[in-house]
């Protein structure tokens, strides 16, 4: 009874062994790690959604106002140097700009008392702009208002929550994760480190401290890529690009991307990734309200990334 046993099973082994054969090889499923990398930007695209409607996020933007030299009076009148429109009083405050300070003043008839200044009753003070770590915040109603300073300009920027472009946002627009745009980069610091022009929006350069150069390679070619720093406290690097998809499906003016510091840091020779899944629309493709670098001519790249985020507006 044992040899007819053992050669059944035999037989059955070589059978399965056949139909194996004859099915071809097995296709691996995903491994952890890709499901980890993919649930995580999953979460992270979801988040930018969600910080883009924000109460105060980009597309509550509703003005953008240069101040002058002087006194700039503001509100919903048309007397106003400039003017809001929104709901509020017709002659909210003046704003003096005099020697590269911003201070805030009363307007004919005081202050309307709903007007606040960082949480309390308006008050005549000099304003910190968004360029220090706590910019103060005026607030009347859904309206938000700071001071902003590029180079040697300052604005007021304006907000409301309850503008248009935030209740009518309509969710973003992504390519399929895909892993291959997920690249390990060879990280060249410079010493010492170069200072970029930076075209921007407003038809001005900005100057911004690069630390050196990411290079990697795709479809078998390699290219370069220079991140600035936002600034000397910074624990990201800024990439300001634009790839050939910009022609087709993505923003015009280009995208950006944000990554890790390298393994050994921006003083020395290292790696880091470029998730390039990560890419995103900059504040200007959503709004005209924003001020916005441009890619400088080295981080304007002739191949397509289609990966990241697609076009707000199609």
């Amino acid at each position: 009874m044992t040899r007819p046993r053992r050669l059944s099973a035999l037989i059955i082994a070589a059978a399965l062994l056949q139909t194996a054969f004859a099915s071809g090889p097995s296709k691996p499923g995903p491994s952890t790690e890709d499901s980890a990398w993919q649930n995580e930007l999953e979460a992270w695209r979801a988040q930018r959604a969600a910080n883009l409607q924000a109460p105060e996020g980009w597309l509550s933007l509703i003005g953008l106002d240069w101040l002058q030299d002087g006194d700039n009076s503001f509100g919903s009148a048309s007397d106003n140097r400039l003017q809001i429109t929104a709901k509020i009083p017709a002659h909210l405050a003046v704003v003096r700009l005099a020697k590269g300070s911003v201070r805030l003043l009363p307007p004919p008839g005081g202050y309307p008392h709903e007007l606040l200044l960082d949480g309390h009753p308006a008050a005549d003070q000099d304003l910190i702009s968004d360029d220090a770590d706590q910019p103060s915040k005026l607030t009347i109603g859904s309206i938000s208002i700071i001071v902003i300073h590029r180079d040697d300009r300052f604005a007021l920027r304006i907000k409301d929550s309850q503008a248009a472009t935030r209740l009518a946002f309509h969710g973003l627009k992504w390519y399929p994760p895909n892993p291959a745009y997920r690249v390990r980069a060879r990280w060249i610091p410079y010493s010492p480190p170069k200072s970029l022009d930076i075209p921007t929006v407003l038809g001005t350069t900005t100057h911004m401290p690069a630390p050196g150069a990411a290079e990697f390679t795709l479809d078998g070619q390699t290219y370069r890529l220079e991140p600035v720093l936002e600034d000397p406290k910074a624990t990201n690097l800024f990439f300001i690009m634009r790839d050939a998809t910009s022609k087709t499906t993505t923003y015009g003016a280009g995208r950006f991307l944000y990554t890790s510091l390298p393994d050994h840091g921006v003083d020395h020779p290292g790696e880091l990734w470029l998730d390039f899944n990560r890419l995103v629309n900059p504040p200007c493709s959503f709004t005209p309200y924003a001020t916005c670098p441009l890619p400088p001519p080295q981080n304007r790249l002739s191949v397509a990334i289609p990966a990241g985020e697609k076009r707000y507006h199609d």
